[in-house]
């Protein structure tokens, strides 16, 4: 639904810009003298700022309410320490609950990894690097209770391929 919603702004938006085009270049044949060309084009400049500032700060900050970036303030349920290593995922605890917030803190021991938890029908729901010396922090609910695969989301050497990991989500009680 939202992304008809965009596809159709956008639609709208790409008509009324085809529309300013087509005025300029309409007027672009008047003949005037100078002072009343650059008064026209200062008219023109004045419509098209304040019409697109109308039509673009509300736009924006409602697209900013729509961000997965958004930080959930509530105290997380359970912290999960990850570490990549070459070539294997260390984490602490591997279990968590459905339904709580889990805070995942990522880091690298070695070299700069991509640090991407997986699903059961292999769609990646989050990810983050993991970097030595600097702990990137990942908070998330899993909903669904089951075995999530970690990978490694960036070429880290020869046994990259074999970063493999999990974390198990148990149902809530």
């Amino acid at each position: 639904m939202e992304q008809r919603i965009a596809v159709l702004v956008s639609a709208i938006i790409g008509t009324l810009v085809l529309a300013v085009f087509a005025a300029v270049a309409r007027s672009a044949h008047t003949a005037g003298s100078a002072n009343d060309i650059a008064a026209a084009a200062a008219r023109w400049r004045r419509i098209v700022f304040w019409g697109l500032s109308v039509l673009f700060v509300p736009t924006i900050a409602y697209s900013l309410t729509k961000t997965p970036y958004a930080h959930d303030l509530r105290s997380p349920g359970a912290v999960v320490q990850a570490t990549g290593h070459q070539w294997a995922w260390d984490l602490t605890p591997a279990t968590v609950r459905a339904g709580e917030l889990v805070e995942i803190r990522v880091t690298g021991a070695d070299v700069n990894h991509g640090f991407g938890v997986y699903d059961a029908n292999d769609r990646l729901i989050t990810q983050t690097q993991a970097m030595p010396g600097f702990t990137n922090v990942i908070r998330h609910t899993f909903t669904t209770p089951g075995t999530y695969r970690i990978r490694c989301l960036e070429y880290c050497g020869l046994g990259h391929h074999t970063m493999v990991s999990q974390l198990t989500v148990t149902p809530a009680q």
